[in-house]
């Protein structure tokens, strides 16, 4: 073991959990860290959240300390593009020569979309979703009245709760006649519509934007199809992200929605591996491949990858989860719910003063479940999901009935 050279590609968490998984299995050989950013691997949920809203110390969002890596022999090279994989030579090319390996694994995560249309590139267009970038939206709402978020997404949403935290005035734009609604659906879409308009947010959905208009190169406000015009200082563009598969696909490697791997996060090339906001996961549970951006999977899926790196036979089975936290409203969410498929949905408890829980039930099962306000049901929830048994919706939806019941 000691005589291997493993490299990870992408430094964000879930290349330095990686990192941290290999040594703590006690593997000895070298480890390299290939990162194009200019700061160590650090958490993104705090980029749209602590952060923004001022509550968080920038320290506090690196997942290991700066003197880590030197203390545990792993070479974390920042500012590093990667220009291509080959496979054959087993060598990552970077500028200037490139590294050896006997595993590889890619980390390289995801970039927002970007708009097409005119003013796209102005002075006070932003997007959010490296460090430099919440700072400077934490920068402009320090100094601006009016901000419009186009997207109306998890982080167009949260940016809209922290602008409106700093008293900035916000509009908030979606396609969808409702926020979050593929996300969350119809019942839950509204929800999130009217804690923003309770929050004098105004939420506008089923538009289209065709132009960010502009005056001497910066931001003035946006044009609709139909016409309208909406002034702001500045402009947020979260219409979501795309996979980071380039360096994949020339390398011949399968994409579909991200780099395709089985549940031990394998790729086709038995020594390339890949985890996170990148990987097209074989979920043994579901049955069927997913890609999920958010921070769980950067916690967790690294830990099956380097055990499988090492020569294990280990599965990543760990239902997709993640939380927000947008003015008082707290929420974690469980499970999977496929956007094609008819789900029933359950409330359970006090849905008027925001303190629930949904479940989404297809076929008497659940299939995934959000808890509002409400804590510490993490547990059961899961167990809930996982149970073939099936479930009694009226049972469900009573706050006397013990969730740990079901199971």
């Amino acid at each position: 073991m000691s005589q291997q050279g493993f490299v990870i590609v992408g430094a964000g968490m879930a290349g330095a959990k990686a990192a941290e998984a290999l040594r703590g299995s006690g593997f000895d050989g070298t480890i390299t860290v290939l990162g194009d950013e200019a700061h160590r691997p650090y958490e993104r949920p705090p980029l749209s959240k602590d952060l923004l809203l001022g509550k968080g110390e920038r320290d506090d969002i690196f997942v290991h300390a700066e003197d880590w890596y030197r203390e545990h022999d792993v070479d974390l090279q920042l500012g590093t593009e990667v220009t291509a994989i080959d496979r054959g030579g087993r060598l990552v090319e970077i500028a200037g020569g490139g590294v050896r390996y006997d595993k590889l694994l890619l980390t390289t995560g995801a970039r927002p979309r970007t708009l097409d249309i005119p003013g796209a590139t102005a002075d006070g267009v932003l997007y959010l979703r490296q460090l430099a970038d919440s700072e400077r939206v934490k920068e402009t709402l320090d100094r601006v009245s009016r901000l419009l978020v186009i997207g109306s997404g998890w982080i167009g949403l949260e940016v809209a709760a922290a602008a409106r935290q700093a008293d900035v005035a916000v509009t908030v734009l979606g396609t969808s006649e409702l926020p979050l609604l593929r996300a969350l659906g119809p019942e839950l879409g509204a929800i999130f519509a009217d804690l923003h308009r309770s929050h004098d947010v105004d939420l506008r959905g089923g538009v289209s934007v065709s132009e960010i208009t502009t005056a001497d190169g910066k931001v003035t406000g946006v044009r609709l199809a139909d016409g309208t015009e909406i002034a702001a200082e500045a402009v947020l563009v979260a219409v979501g992200a795309e996979p980071n598969t380039r360096l994949a696909e020339q390398a011949g490697l399968r994409v579909d929605n991200g780099i395709v791997v089985d549940a031990g996060l394998r790729t086709d090339d038995p020594n390339v591996f890949a985890a996170g906001d990148v990987a097209s996961a074989f979920h043994p549970l579901l049955g069927k491949h997913i890609r999920v951006e958010h921070w769980a999977n950067a916690l967790n899926q690294p830990t099956v990858a380097a055990a499988n790196m090492l020569g294990n036979q280990t599965e990543y089975d760990e239902l997709p989860y993640f939380f927000t936290d947008q003015y008082d409203l707290g929420m974690e969410y469980h499970g999977y719910v496929d956007p094609g498929r008819p789900h029933q949905v359950i409330f359970r408890g006090d849905v008027a003063a925001r303190e629930f829980i949904a479940f989404w039930l297809a076929d008497g099962k659940v299939n995934a479940a959000i808890n509002v306000n409400t804590w510490d049901v993490g547990d059961p929830i899961k167990s809930l999901i996982r149970s073939t048994k099936p479930i009694d919706p009226a049972a469900l939806a009573d706050p006397n009935h013990p969730l740990d019941s079901f199971a």
